[in-house]
């Protein structure tokens, strides 16, 4: 039975991937104690004895342990310390041909940041079909539940009064426009530029929605909405935790609006395509913590272990 160690099974990231493997009955999840969470001997013991060690921890510390046990034990890591760094694997199964069995080969996988894979999984097959251009200067707005930010925002917004979180009940940040996910962004979706990233918070535990506007006389090829909308279907026609609704699927909205928990407690993203003649809105639903984060890794774990790649997730 393969083996597997969170490294930094208390954070938020951590506690969702041990609930998903936790009655997994063809794995065996390893535990570390309270007090030796942060004992580099302790860690390294079970490092050893692990087939992958995953990583839930902030970048500096992924880094100290990746040190720590390199040449011990397989990575997926979870941080953002490693999206672009040479000899990691991007862990999006979904990003091109292949990338499962590099995936499945590689010993050191880097799990993808959430508001990333649907920007990505957005824009690079449009990009690879001449829609949009290398050069393109795109915009993609984000919108996330409290959980994105870990546990001290989680523990902040929690203890907010009722008052506080009818206030606060959403706020744009990373407005330096310098948010870390940007060179993950730029480096996936194939593109020669950064796009201007502006995420918001707000006040909601889980769920994420992603936006990509483009105008229909800067793209590289002149689509219809509908067409860009079967693009992405037929380039995602067999993936199974991928839906493409296509354009203008008012039976996802209530009310005009559109709900950004839909898909929580999945590891589903719900692709689709708003707009009219001259303007288009591609939007990517899913949940944070499941689809962008923990379901995620678990998804690449069982691909690294050689397992089933949808087993103990819902699509």
């Amino acid at each position: 039975m393969p083996t597997v160690f969170i490294d930094g099974q208390a954070g938020t990231t951590g506690l969702e991937i041990s609930q998903r493997l936790s009655d997994r009955q063809d794995i065996d999840l390893m535990t570390i104690e309270d007090a030796l969470r942060k004992d580099p001997a302790a860690r390294l013991a079970l490092m050893e004895r692990a087939d992958v060690t995953v990583l839930c921890l902030p970048d500096a510390a992924a880094v100290e342990a990746v040190a720590l046990g390199s040449g011990r034990t397989r990575f997926l890591d979870a941080s953002t310390a490693h999206r672009t760094a040479p000899g990691w694997t991007y862990g999006c199964p979904e990003l091109e041909p292949g990338q499962r069995q590099a995936i499945a080969a590689s010993d050191q996988v880097s799990n993808p940041g959430c508001y990333p894979q649907g920007f990505i999984l957005l824009v690079r097959p449009l990009l690879e079909a001449g829609v949009i251009e290398r050069d393109a200067l795109l915009t993609v707005f984000g919108l996330s539940g409290y959980s994105g930010g870990g546990r001290a925002m989680v523990e902040r917004y929690q203890a907010f009064s009722a008052e506080q979180a009818d206030a606060l009940c959403a706020r744009p940040y990373g407005l330096s426009l310098s948010h870390k996910h940007r060179p993950e962004m730029q480096s996936y979706a194939g593109l020669s530029a950064a796009p201007l990233f502006s995420p918001t918070v707000a006040n909601y535990y889980r769920g994420m929605l992603i936006e990509v506007p483009l105008h229909r006389a800067g793209l590289g090829k002149s689509l219809s909405g509908a067409e860009i909308a079967n693009l992405l279907a037929e380039r995602y026609a067999d993936e199974p935790f991928i839906e493409v609704h296509g354009f203008q699927p008012e039976c996802l909205l209530d009310a005009g609006c559109l709900d950004a928990t839909t898909t929580n407690g999945s590891n589903r993203m719900q692709l689709m395509v708003f707009g009219n003649d001259d303007q288009f809105l591609l939007v990517a639903r899913y949940d944070n913590l499941g689809k962008g984060a923990s379901g995620a890794a678990v998804q690449n774990l069982n691909l690294m272990l050689g397992l089933e790649e949808t087993l103990g997730l819902t699509g």
